[in-house]
Protein backbone atom coordinates (compact mmCIF):
# COMPACT_ATOMS: atom_id res chain seq x y z
CA UNK A 1 0.00 0.00 0.00
CA UNK A 2 0.35 1.76 -2.33
CA UNK A 3 2.20 1.85 -5.59
CA UNK A 4 0.02 4.31 -7.48
CA UNK A 5 -2.09 6.46 -5.14
CA UNK A 6 -0.90 7.46 -1.67
CA UNK A 7 -2.79 5.50 0.98
CA UNK A 8 -2.57 8.49 3.34
CA UNK A 9 -4.18 11.20 1.26
CA UNK A 10 -5.65 14.17 3.21
CA UNK A 11 -9.10 12.57 3.14
CA UNK A 12 -7.74 9.59 5.09
CA UNK A 13 -7.65 11.72 8.25
CA UNK A 14 -11.45 11.78 8.12
CA UNK A 15 -12.39 8.57 6.29
CA UNK A 16 -9.90 6.18 7.96
CA UNK A 17 -10.13 3.72 5.06
CA UNK A 18 -6.46 2.81 5.27
CA UNK A 19 -6.65 2.38 9.02
CA UNK A 20 -9.59 -0.02 8.69
CA UNK A 21 -7.66 -2.01 6.09
CA UNK A 22 -4.69 -2.20 8.45
CA UNK A 23 -6.94 -3.40 11.26
CA UNK A 24 -8.14 -6.28 9.07
CA UNK A 25 -4.55 -7.13 8.14
CA UNK A 26 -3.56 -7.04 11.81
CA UNK A 27 -6.43 -9.36 12.75
CA UNK A 28 -5.04 -12.02 10.43
CA UNK A 29 -1.39 -10.97 10.78
CA UNK A 30 -1.14 -10.49 7.06
CA UNK A 31 2.16 -8.84 6.07
CA UNK A 32 1.95 -5.32 4.63
CA UNK A 33 4.38 -2.70 3.36
CA UNK A 34 3.30 0.92 3.07
CA UNK A 35 4.82 3.79 1.13
CA UNK A 36 3.58 7.31 1.71
CA UNK A 37 4.49 11.00 1.70
CA UNK A 38 2.21 11.73 4.64
CA UNK A 39 3.17 11.83 8.32
CA UNK A 40 -0.41 10.76 9.05
CA UNK A 41 0.95 7.22 8.98
CA UNK A 42 2.05 7.77 12.59
CA UNK A 43 -1.61 7.93 13.63
CA UNK A 44 -1.67 4.17 13.10
CA UNK A 45 1.39 3.35 15.20
CA UNK A 46 -0.70 1.07 17.40
CA UNK A 47 -1.84 -1.18 14.55
CA UNK A 48 1.52 -1.10 12.78
CA UNK A 49 3.32 -1.95 16.01
CA UNK A 50 1.09 -5.00 16.49
CA UNK A 51 1.88 -6.14 12.94
CA UNK A 52 5.59 -5.41 13.40
CA UNK A 53 5.67 -7.69 16.49
CA UNK A 54 5.13 -10.56 14.04
CA UNK A 55 7.47 -9.16 11.35
CA UNK A 56 4.39 -8.26 9.34
CA UNK A 57 4.87 -4.52 8.70
CA UNK A 58 7.29 -2.06 7.15
CA UNK A 59 6.85 1.59 6.18
CA UNK A 60 8.64 3.71 3.59
CA UNK A 61 8.52 7.51 3.69
CA UNK A 62 8.98 9.13 0.29
CA UNK A 63 10.93 12.41 0.37
CA UNK A 64 11.38 14.54 -2.75
CA UNK A 65 13.11 17.60 -1.32
CA UNK A 66 14.06 19.23 1.96
CA UNK A 67 13.20 22.65 0.53
CA UNK A 68 9.74 23.35 1.89
CA UNK A 69 9.20 26.17 -0.60
CA UNK A 70 9.80 23.76 -3.48
CA UNK A 71 7.62 21.15 -1.77
CA UNK A 72 4.73 23.64 -1.61
CA UNK A 73 4.70 24.15 -5.40
CA UNK A 74 5.69 20.59 -6.34
CA UNK A 75 3.57 18.59 -3.88
CA UNK A 76 1.17 21.18 -2.46
CA UNK A 77 -1.00 18.92 -0.29
CA UNK A 78 1.73 16.72 1.15
CA UNK A 79 3.42 16.74 4.54
CA UNK A 80 6.40 19.13 4.89
CA UNK A 81 9.85 17.48 4.75
CA UNK A 82 10.61 18.05 8.44
CA UNK A 83 7.36 16.31 9.42
CA UNK A 84 8.23 13.30 7.23
CA UNK A 85 11.59 12.98 8.96
CA UNK A 86 9.80 13.23 12.31
CA UNK A 87 7.50 10.42 11.17
CA UNK A 88 10.52 8.26 10.35
CA UNK A 89 11.82 8.89 13.86
CA UNK A 90 8.48 7.97 15.50
CA UNK A 91 8.18 4.77 13.46
CA UNK A 92 11.75 3.76 14.29
CA UNK A 93 11.20 4.44 18.00
CA UNK A 94 8.10 2.22 17.84
CA UNK A 95 10.27 -0.63 16.47
CA UNK A 96 8.53 -0.51 13.07
CA UNK A 97 10.98 -1.10 10.20
CA UNK A 98 11.16 2.14 8.23
CA UNK A 99 12.97 3.12 5.05
CA UNK A 100 13.25 6.22 2.87
CA UNK A 101 12.65 6.58 -0.85
CA UNK A 102 14.07 9.71 -2.48
CA UNK A 103 11.39 10.17 -5.10
CA UNK A 104 10.98 11.49 -7.58
CA UNK A 105 14.53 12.59 -8.28
CA UNK A 106 14.25 15.42 -10.83
CA UNK A 107 17.53 15.84 -12.73
CA UNK A 108 18.64 19.46 -12.79
CA UNK A 109 16.25 20.40 -9.98
CA UNK A 110 16.43 18.05 -6.97
CA UNK A 111 19.18 15.49 -7.72
CA UNK A 112 21.75 17.48 -5.71
CA UNK A 113 19.66 16.90 -2.56
CA UNK A 114 20.24 13.14 -2.48
CA UNK A 115 23.10 13.22 0.08
CA UNK A 116 21.34 15.53 2.54
CA UNK A 117 18.04 13.64 2.36
CA UNK A 118 19.74 10.29 2.94
CA UNK A 119 21.79 11.66 5.83
CA UNK A 120 18.75 13.19 7.53
CA UNK A 121 16.66 10.03 7.05
CA UNK A 122 19.40 7.81 8.46
CA UNK A 123 19.80 10.07 11.49
CA UNK A 124 16.03 9.85 12.03
CA UNK A 125 16.17 6.05 12.11
CA UNK A 126 15.61 4.79 8.55
CA UNK A 127 17.43 1.51 7.96
CA UNK A 128 17.10 1.20 4.17
CA UNK A 129 17.03 3.64 1.25
CA UNK A 130 16.14 3.80 -2.41
CA UNK A 131 15.41 6.32 -5.13
CA UNK A 132 13.26 6.71 -8.23
CA UNK A 133 13.89 9.09 -11.11
CA UNK A 134 10.93 11.18 -12.28
CA UNK A 135 8.58 9.38 -14.67
CA UNK A 136 6.29 11.26 -17.06
CA UNK A 137 3.81 8.81 -18.59
CA UNK A 138 1.05 9.92 -20.95
CA UNK A 139 -0.69 13.17 -19.94
CA UNK A 140 1.76 13.81 -17.09
CA UNK A 141 4.50 15.06 -19.44
CA UNK A 142 2.71 18.18 -20.74
CA UNK A 143 1.51 18.98 -17.22
CA UNK A 144 5.08 18.84 -15.95
CA UNK A 145 6.32 21.02 -18.81
CA UNK A 146 3.66 23.59 -17.95
CA UNK A 147 4.64 23.40 -14.28
CA UNK A 148 8.28 24.06 -15.14
CA UNK A 149 7.33 27.01 -17.32
CA UNK A 150 5.29 28.49 -14.47
CA UNK A 151 7.68 27.93 -11.58
CA UNK A 152 11.16 27.39 -13.05
CA UNK A 153 11.28 28.87 -16.57
CA UNK A 154 15.03 29.42 -16.25
CA UNK A 155 15.63 25.70 -15.65
CA UNK A 156 12.95 24.27 -17.90
CA UNK A 157 15.13 23.32 -20.86
CA UNK A 158 17.91 21.93 -18.67
CA UNK A 159 15.51 19.69 -16.75
CA UNK A 160 13.71 18.47 -19.87
CA UNK A 161 16.97 17.79 -21.71
CA UNK A 162 18.32 15.80 -18.75
CA UNK A 163 15.14 13.73 -18.64
CA UNK A 164 15.36 13.07 -22.37
CA UNK A 165 18.99 12.01 -21.95
CA UNK A 166 17.82 9.44 -19.40
CA UNK A 167 15.09 8.12 -21.71
CA UNK A 168 16.83 7.74 -25.05
CA UNK A 169 15.74 11.12 -26.33
CA UNK A 170 12.15 10.88 -25.09
CA UNK A 171 10.47 12.26 -22.00
CA UNK A 172 9.23 8.81 -21.05
CA UNK A 173 10.24 5.22 -21.65
CA UNK A 174 8.25 2.43 -20.02
CA UNK A 175 10.91 -0.25 -20.60
CA UNK A 176 11.00 -2.73 -17.75
CA UNK A 177 14.16 -2.53 -15.68
CA UNK A 178 15.08 1.03 -16.63
CA UNK A 179 11.91 3.09 -16.22
CA UNK A 180 12.65 3.86 -12.56
CA UNK A 181 16.34 4.69 -13.14
CA UNK A 182 16.87 5.68 -16.76
CA UNK A 183 19.96 4.96 -18.86
CA UNK A 184 23.03 6.81 -20.03
CA UNK A 185 25.64 9.07 -18.46
CA UNK A 186 23.27 11.12 -16.29
CA UNK A 187 21.53 8.00 -14.98
CA UNK A 188 24.93 6.58 -14.07
CA UNK A 189 25.87 9.82 -12.29
CA UNK A 190 22.69 9.74 -10.19
CA UNK A 191 23.26 6.05 -9.37
CA UNK A 192 26.84 6.75 -8.26
CA UNK A 193 25.79 9.79 -6.23
CA UNK A 194 23.14 7.71 -4.48
CA UNK A 195 25.55 4.85 -3.78
CA UNK A 196 28.18 7.14 -2.27
CA UNK A 197 25.63 9.16 -0.28
CA UNK A 198 23.97 6.00 1.04
CA UNK A 199 27.30 4.63 2.22
CA UNK A 200 28.37 7.93 3.81
CA UNK A 201 25.01 8.21 5.59
CA UNK A 202 25.57 4.81 7.18
CA UNK A 203 23.01 2.68 5.36
CA UNK A 204 23.75 -0.96 4.66
CA UNK A 205 24.43 -1.87 1.03
CA UNK A 206 21.07 -3.61 0.75
CA UNK A 207 18.61 -0.93 -0.38
CA UNK A 208 15.43 -2.96 0.01
CA UNK A 209 13.28 -2.89 3.17
CA UNK A 210 13.38 -5.98 5.44
CA UNK A 211 11.69 -9.16 4.31
CA UNK A 212 8.33 -9.68 5.98
CA UNK A 213 7.10 -12.98 7.41
CA UNK A 214 3.95 -15.03 6.84
CA UNK A 215 4.71 -17.35 9.76
CA UNK A 216 2.18 -15.72 12.09
CA UNK A 217 -0.64 -15.60 9.52
CA UNK A 218 -3.90 -16.95 10.89
CA UNK A 219 -7.12 -17.90 9.11
CA UNK A 220 -10.62 -16.79 10.17
CA UNK A 221 -11.73 -18.98 13.07
CA UNK A 222 -8.62 -21.06 12.70
CA UNK A 223 -9.99 -23.00 9.71
CA UNK A 224 -10.15 -22.44 5.99
CA UNK A 225 -13.53 -21.10 4.82
CA UNK A 226 -15.50 -23.46 2.52
CA UNK A 227 -15.63 -22.64 -1.17
CA UNK A 228 -19.40 -23.25 -1.39
CA UNK A 229 -21.83 -22.52 1.40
Amino acid sequence: MSGVTDCYQPAEARLKVTRRCLEVLAEFRNPVSLITKNALVTRDLDVLSELARHRCASVCLSITTQDNGLRQVLEPRTTPPAARLAAIRKLAEAQIPVSVNVAPVIPGLTDHELPNILRAAREAGATAAGFTVLRLPHAVAPLFEQWLQTHFPDRKEKVLNRLKALRGGKLYDASWGTRFRGEGIFAAQIERLFAVARRQAGFAEQRDPPTLSITAFRRPGGTQLPLFQ
